[in-house]
């Protein structure tokens, strides 16, 4: 673009997705046609909502979906998104994060990355996931 905004960083919101202390971080930003979306975990919307004892699957579809939230939010789509990174507590359930990674998305698939991690910001969190995408690269 010409006018000058083409490159301009712009801050997505949605109501499904808690937004972080003010000061700290931002959940995603938009820069030009580029998403980054930060690490999302299952926290519900109210940023300091108790996930329970709920399990890497249940985990990851909670936080899969508020990426799904967040994307949309931009003018996008979960087709959108080219690489994601995927931090596990244990990594022996990394098949729980792939079936429902397979629930959000479809070929072609985004890159991805998997770590085993020791431990997240809270001891009932197993799973954290943070992407990247280009806006309008999927059709």
């Amino acid at each position: 673009m010409s006018n000058g905004t083409a490159n301009k960083k712009r801050r997505v919101f949605s109501e499904h997705v808690g937004e972080p202390p003010e000061g700290t971080w931002s959940n995603c930003l938009v820069v030009g046609d580029q998403v980054s979306i930060a690490g999302m975990t299952a926290r519900g919307a109210s940023f300091d909502g108790d996930m329970g004892d709920s399990d890497a699957y249940e985990q990851a579809k909670a936080i899969f979906q508020k990426i799904k939230h967040l994307m949309e939010a931009a003018d996008g789509s979960m087709d959108d998104l080219t690489k994601i990174v995927v931090y596990l507590t244990d990594i022996d359930e990394r098949d729980a994060v792939w079936k429902a990674r397979r629930e959000f998305f479809t070929e072609p698939f985004p890159v991805s990355t998997l770590f085993e991690v020791s431990k997240l910001v809270r001891p009932e969190m197993k799973v954290e996931v943070d992407a990247l995408g280009t806006l309008g690269c999927s059709g």
